[in-house]
């Protein structure tokens, strides 16, 4: 099994997925994590759908926009497609402003406990919040934050340096490439623009 450090080094966005279920238990797990993440003074203003019916799972699919560099080419083909949603909430009863850095802090916890588990997660934040909350019959004091996307990875993309852009690309075998900022050029020693010592 990977140390945490090692989860983080290997994950990557997955939007390519094998058609093979994800078992309740996993799914629950996932979420459970997301549930033991920091939350600001404790507030706990999150709560989540699952979505693992195939009609939902293909009528939720419709409302997502995926990979804005390389779209469509970015866009998981037919047969490839997730196998299950989470679908992040903010209850805003519980938390009226901020509710999103919790989200982030719960979904981080669920994309690194999927890699986990041998499971890819793509997190959306381009949805159509108005039609997912008809679709899922969610409350107006509920707010749609994002979308993770799961299911068995059916793609292997690859990390390397920024060079001229940022913009993550395919190349001619269909692997994504992920360009990111070098550590040196992120770190700064003892105050901004003072080059961290080697």
């Amino acid at each position: 099994m990977a140390s945490v450090y090692e989860a983080i080094c290997q994950r990557r966005t997955i939007r390519r997925f094998k058609d093979k279920p994800l078992p309740e238990e996993t799914l629950l797990k996932l979420i459970n994590a997301a549930r033991l993440a920091p939350s600001g003074a404790n507030v706990q203003p999150c709560e989540y759908v699952i979505v693992d019916n195939p009609q939902i799972i293909d009528a939720l699919f419709s409302l997502l926009k995926w990979a804005g560099y390389i779209s469509p080419e970015g866009n998981p083909p037919e047969g490839e497609r997730p196998i299950a949603y989470i679908v992040v909430l903010i209850n805003m009863h519980r938390k009226k402003k901020g509710g999103e850095v919790d989200a982030a802090a719960g979904i981080v916890n669920i994309l690194l406990s999927a890699w986990e588990e041998g499971v890819g997660s793509c997190w959306l934040g381009s949805i159509n919040r108005k039609r997912i909350k008809r679709l899922l019959r969610i409350p107006h004091h509920l707010k749609v934050d994002s979308v993770v996307a799961l299911g068995y990875p059916n793609e292997h993309p690859v990390v390397e340096e920024t060079q001229d852009s940022i913009k993550y690309w395919k190349d001619e075998e269909q692997i994504l490439h992920v360009p990111k900022r070098r550590l040196e050029d992120i770190v700064h020693n003892n105050g901004y623009g003072k080059n961290h010592k080697k």
